[in-house]
């Protein structure tokens, strides 16, 4: 099998890879790859292709790969999930919340909940702000902070 059609066909592994991974470094070993496929249609010795590979490989790495990666995740706010996605939400108590018990519901879901400072009470039907979550507690102040 001909030199070039080996490093074709890694460069479609790499690529292939690249799909899997989407970290931009196998789609830059894939460029290398073809690289090397280059030097070997010209007839070039073995060595010179591993060298085109790395040469091309390290310079993808070194300067295309961060623009790429840039432009990717330009104007991507984080995505916030999991208890994270609650803080900030506004829910309705359904159970007297003090220092240290209550309910709220939020949406369909219906959570334990404490205040944050002691002192500080809420009744049934009041509107509360979900400050932080402390394992399957939410912490709460005033809707209105």
């Amino acid at each position: 099998m001909d030199a070039w059609l080996l490093w074709l066909i890694a460069a479609g592994l790499f690529a292939g890879g690249e799909v899997a991974s989407l970290d931009l470094v196998l789609l830059m070993f894939a460029g290398g790859a073809l690289g090397g496929t280059a030097v070997a249609l010209i007839g070039g010795a073995v060595a010179f292709q591993f060298v085109a590979f790395i040469a091309v490989s390290v310079a993808l790495l070194a300067f295309v790969r961060p623009i790429a990666a840039r432009h990717l995740t330009q104007g991507i706010p984080p995505q916030l999930d999991g208890v994270h996605s609650v803080v900030g939400r506004t829910a309705r108590v359904t159970q007297a919340v003090d220092r240290h018990s209550g309910r709220i519901k939020l949406g369909a879901d219906e959570w334990t909940a404490r205040t944050q400072h002691s002192g500080e009470t809420f009744g049934i039907g009041d509107t509360v702000r979900i400050l932080e979550v402390e394992g399957a507690t939410a912490v709460v102040g005033d809707a209105f902070e």
